[in-house]
């Protein structure tokens, strides 16, 4: 006990003691009253600097130099004062562009931004893909192509109608698009320009740039109608809890039953379905600039519930700048798209090589009926009877 007390008591003298160095003014004479060499290196870090020392010398012009100074002033007010004032928003701006961010002309806080944009978004993104494709050419290695078990039957079972087929490609078609067109513009400058140089760069980047912006449509389009034709199909039940503990017979012979999607495509579904809208609402926000701003709102529920703190995060800012809310819903857009592409990666596998009889579903509609017994056997069942009831009357 007393140990503790002891230990007690040095913590609270040593935070008292760092927090009386936090407040201790900074010595600026040598600089003549301007930032000096340790706010700028605090500011390349990330820390928070205390600039009320620039910030509360704008829009008097008795704070300016004399103009008989060195650095005299220009109409009462030196070029620095002038742009400090824009800087911190203390000038009377008009422009002719109107809208939110028309008054925002320098945002300096958009470093990180940049940097985490070229560096560890494009670095991890691409581990993420790159890790997804070795794996799944592990996992072909070891356990190979999963094959119809029983024999073949000759005959066939519809699986998907035409208008369903129609949804799913439009989906597939529209999001593989976007995905090339999204990594050509996040990945254009570091890697296209160094091996194709800029005027390639700038024709694909355009081309790219227009593609994206439309394709989105059908991509939105599309989602609903999946999740129209499937969402009934797709929800959860107890035979998923059997698929799940058996690895949906992945591993070995024989495949748990399943009703006409088993847990694992219910899992691509809902990823889809889930991610994408994510996707699309971030998309519509960069469509829009400025216009549908998402993350004030959902930091401000975040800190109200309490999910930052708990996370040791502190309160999430609230107050953001239009670039700020721009700068977010580019990030987000980028980072769940990278996951789903992961997501879908496995999911093109399985649907191609990865089993057989698995394209025809959405190839031709029609499947092997000894296919659909052994992966999907209570759907095929109700199915068979549906037939045999109709056949008898």
């Amino acid at each position: 006990m007393l140990r503790f007390l002891c230990l007690l008591v040095f913590s609270m003298t040593f935070s008292v003691s760092v927090q009386a160095q936090e407040v201790a003014p900074v010595d600026r004479s040598a600089t003549g009253g301007a930032q000096t060499l340790e706010d700028i290196m605090k500011r390349q870090e990330g820390l928070k600097v205390d600039d009320s020392f620039r910030s509360g010398v704008t829009g008097n012009p008795e704070n300016a130099a004399p103009i008989s100074g060195q650095l005299g002033t220009l109409g009462g007010a030196s070029d620095p004062d002038l742009w400090r004032a824009y800087r911190y928003n203390s000038a009377a701006i008009t422009t002719q562009a109107r809208g939110p961010a028309a008054d925002v002309l320098i945002q300096d806080g958009g470093m990180w931004w940049l940097e985490f944009r070229q560096g560890p978004l494009l670095k991890y993104g691409s581990w993420l893909l790159g890790g997804m494709v070795l794996l799944l050419a592990v996992f072909y290695l070891i356990r190979g192509r999963i094959r119809i078990d029983g024999e073949k039957t000759g005959q066939t079972i519809l699986r998907f109608n035409s208008v369903e087929r129609f949804a799913h490609w439009l989906l597939a078609g529209s999001f593989i698009l976007l995905g090339i067109t999204g990594l050509i513009t996040l990945a254009g400058r570091k890697v296209l320009i160094p091996a194709f140089g800029h005027e390639a760069f700038a024709t694909l980047a355009v081309a790219s740039k227009w593609v994206h912006n439309n394709v989105s449509w059908a991509f939105m389009l599309a989602l609903v109608l999946v999740f129209v034709f499937w969402v009934i199909h797709n929800l959860p039940d107890r035979t998923d809890i059997n698929w799940i503990l058996k690895g949906g017979g992945i591993f070995g012979h024989g495949h748990p039953p399943a009703k006409k999607f088993n847990a694992g495509q219910k899992l691509i579904f809902w990823s889809v379905i889930v991610l994408g809208a994510s996707i699309s609402a971030s998309g519509l926000s960069l469509l829009f600039p400025f216009e549908l701003p998402m993350f004030a709102v959902t930091f401000e529920k975040l800190n109200a519930l309490g999910l930052p703190q708990l996370l040791g995060l502190g309160e999430l800012t609230t107050t953001l700048a239009p670039h700020e809310e721009m700068q977010y819903a580019q990030l987000w857009h980028a980072i769940v798209s990278f996951v789903l592409m992961a997501i879908i990666i496995a999911h093109i596998y399985i649907g191609s090589v990865g089993m057989e009889g698995a394209y025809d579903a959405m190839g031709k509609g029609e499947v092997e009926l000894q296919w659909a017994r052994e992966h999907h056997s209570i759907w095929t069942a109700e199915v068979e009877e549906k037939k045999s009831q109709a056949g008898s009357t």
